[in-house]
């Protein structure tokens, strides 16, 4: 389930929506998205991920109307279900990455990491927009901006060298040549 989340960008509402009939595995894997406004959109799957879903369904076979990642009863899970879910995950590799302790790990906060990565891998911004199903780039733009935000934090906690800056003495060529102008 996160690894779709992630791959996807999908809002929570989203993955919770997602059928089994949405999942296409052959031959080029990727799921439709049911977005806001009932908007449709589709998302490649990379390798990796068309496997671990492949595996879900064989492990979990449901008929094609049903919910893609049901609750226990194998209805439709709930916004807090998901949220608790991955809490659960990421609490459990807090003794691995002691810096999750301080972090609010949400379902937002994977879609916002899925923007991150495209945009750091030099993906456009129009594609992130229509990848991420916002109606317009502008919509796209705050995770740029919370990226400048996250440089300038960095840039705060750096400390300038302690080295002045040497002053530039040019070599006696340089002065003969400019003296020979």
């Amino acid at each position: 389930m996160f690894a779709t989340l992630y791959n996807t960008g999908a809002r929570v509402s989203e993955l919770i929506g997602m059928r089994v009939t949405d999942l296409s595995l052959a031959p080029d894997p990727s799921i439709r998205i049911r977005g806001k406004g009932r908007k449709e959109r589709s998302v490649p799957l990379w390798h990796r991920t068309a496997v671990q879903l492949r595996d879900w369904l064989n492990r979990l076979p449901r008929a094609a109307d049903q919910s893609l990642f049901p609750n226990r009863a194998g209805g439709t899970l709930t916004r807090t279900s998901v949220a608790e879910r991955l809490k659960l995950a990421a609490s459990s590799l807090i003794e691995r990455y002691p810096e999750l302790a301080h972090q609010r790990i949400s379902p937002h906060l994977v879609r916002h990491s899925t923007a991150m990565h495209l945009l750091q891998s030099g993906v456009d911004i129009t594609v992130i927009a229509l990848w991420l199903g916002h109606e317009s780039p502008v919509t796209t733009h705050t995770y740029i901006e919370a990226n400048l935000a996250m440089k300038e934090q960095a840039l705060k906690a750096l400390q300038p060298p302690k080295a002045a800056p040497a002053r530039y003495r040019p070599s006696d060529a340089v002065l003969a040549f400019l003296q020979g102008l």
